[in-house]
């Protein structure tokens, strides 16, 4: 029989690692594995995880990069740093494509302000000037919550590219609007830099809660697990986006970080 482990990934920052072991916790009583392992690093993956991964234990172990997209960490460093996981690592989509996540970013603004003609919902993402995933995400759930939920309109707005956050006043046609941050956690970026540029001081405009440790993040991480434990005991196992990241990322000579252990 396989033994098989979950291995959640994700960046440092203020109640990221409790959000995480919240997750943890409840795939460790649903998901029929050995162990959940909780792993984070601050800004170098391979350097900071490699003596962490090496002592993973497991047969097969499923990877989830905790982010609701990939960012140049998760296509980079990240896979690089799994390298050193002794077993077979299965590495994951991030969850933040998940139907559950358009499901918890409608709970989130309604719990702030009630959905009805006359209100706009802002969907606030990171964004990203190079890759594409981070706006992706975000409009994939912006046209599933305007096609699924009570809200006069839902639009997009990020940190790093156009349009930009401070861009949301003069965009929304409503005099009522609730912005969610499309973030697993809070995180500077989600207690101040959102805030501040949206000028909530002003008023006309609420400001909901991240993913956070919601129960349906945990499903959607559960549900990846599976989609991935089915690929690996399948004769066609196509090699999506996530398994080439895995097998042909490796830490280089040239950055001191070559040698494997």
């Amino acid at each position: 029989m396989t033994n098989e482990a979950i291995l959640l990934v994700g960046r440092k920052a203020p109640h990221a690692r409790e959000v995480y072991e919240t997750h943890a916790n409840r795939l460790g009583r649903r998901a029929s594995v050995g162990d959940v392992h909780v792993a984070t690093y601050e800004n170098e993956p391979v350097r900071e995880l490699r003596e962490t991964f090496a002592e993973i234990e497991g047969d097969r172990v499923y990877a989830v990069p905790m982010t609701t997209a990939h960012t140049f960490d998760t296509t980079d460093g990240v896979p690089a740093a799994l390298s050193y996981v002794p077993g077979e690592v299965r590495y994951c989509e991030p969850v933040g494509r998940s139907p559950a996540v358009t499901d918890i970013l409608v709970q989130r603004a309604s719990e702030v302000l009630r959905a009805d003609d006359d209100a706009s919902l802002v969907l606030v993402g990171f964004g990203s000037s190079s890759k594409p995933y981070q706006r992706q995400t975000t409009e994939y759930h912006a046209a599933r919550l305007s096609d699924q939920s009570d809200y006069g309109e839902v639009l997009t707005c990020y940190l790093l590219q156009n349009p930009t956050v401070e861009c949301v006043r003069y965009n929304t046609s409503n005099s009522r609007t609730v912005a969610v941050p499309l973030f697993l956690t809070r995180s500077e970026a989600t207690t101040e830099e959102i805030p501040a540029k949206l000028e909530l001081e002003r008023g006309g405009i609420e400001y909901a809660d991240p993913l956070g440790d919601h129960v349906r993040v945990t499903d959607a991480i559960h549900a990846e697990v599976e989609k991935q434990r089915v690929l690996a005991t399948s004769e066609d196992d196509p090699a999506s986006f996530e398994t080439r990241l895995a097998r042909n990322r490796r830490p280089v000579a040239t950055d001191g970080e070559g040698i494997r252990r």
